[in-house]
């Protein structure tokens, strides 16, 4: 695997198993931001407010990732919460797991094994999308033109036209991969018959569903 690839979950999903009794619900949801995270968390502990322990987890990259261990001992629930994250290389994720004590004491090891249990059993049902990062890129033409090399665009269909803005002059932007900035550029001069130099304006990411 390539070690810059990047996952997330396919879906937002919710997974209980049963271990000694103990109900342990696991909800995964995609996020963005800390912020969106936090609100997740604090509307799972809302929702499931007569559980036991609602512990969570949450990985946007690097340098964003928090885990909670909301009563239990201390290094038995989040940690291995966020070390599944890490482990399934997904980011973009928070997970929350909502136990319900069943009267049978795991210890420490077998709490560890309950919760990781619990996040990669979700993951799984989830699914995993490998996230691409795309550049969105513009180049302006003389609107008296613009209509035949946008027919030129459509017809030859080899980059994917994202957005047109009818300005002063024409602006057109491309979704393509940062990579593909210079091919692109020798290319369209090619089939446009005309200087082309795309300008980067910022990145996005799209998602592709890849097998577990």
């Amino acid at each position: 695997m390539n070690a810059m690839e990047i996952f997330t979950i396919a879906k937002d999903v919710k997974n209980e198993i049963v271990i000694e009794k103990s109900r342990f619900i696991c909800t995964l949801k995609k996020v963005q931001t800390e912020a969106e995270a936090q609100d997740f968390i604090k509307a799972i502990k809302k929702e499931y407010w007569n559980a036991t322990h609602n512990c969570s987890a949450y990985l946007l990259n690097e340098q964003a990732q928090r885990s909670s261990d909301d009563g239990e001992p201390s290094g038995t629930a989040g940690i291995p919460m966020l070390e599944v994250l890490r482990k399934k290389n997904v980011q973009g994720v928070a997970a929350v797991v909502t136990r319900y004590f069943g009267g049978v004491k795991l210890g420490a090891g077998g709490l560890v094994r309950a919760y990781t249990n619990s996040v990669a059993e979700a993951i799984k049902k989830a699914g995993r999308a490998k996230r691409v990062e795309l550049g969105v890129f513009v180049f302006t033409v003389n609107p008296n033109d613009s209509g035949k090399i946008l027919n030129m665009l459509y017809a030859d269909n080899r980059y994917a036209i994202k957005q047109v803005a009818y300005e002063e002059r024409t602006k057109i932007t491309f979704l393509i991969t940062k990579d593909e900035q210079q091919e692109a550029e020798q290319y369209l001069t090619q089939l446009l018959q005309m200087s082309v130099e795309l300008e980067f304006v910022e990145s996005q990411f799209t998602e592709i569903a890849v097998e577990q």
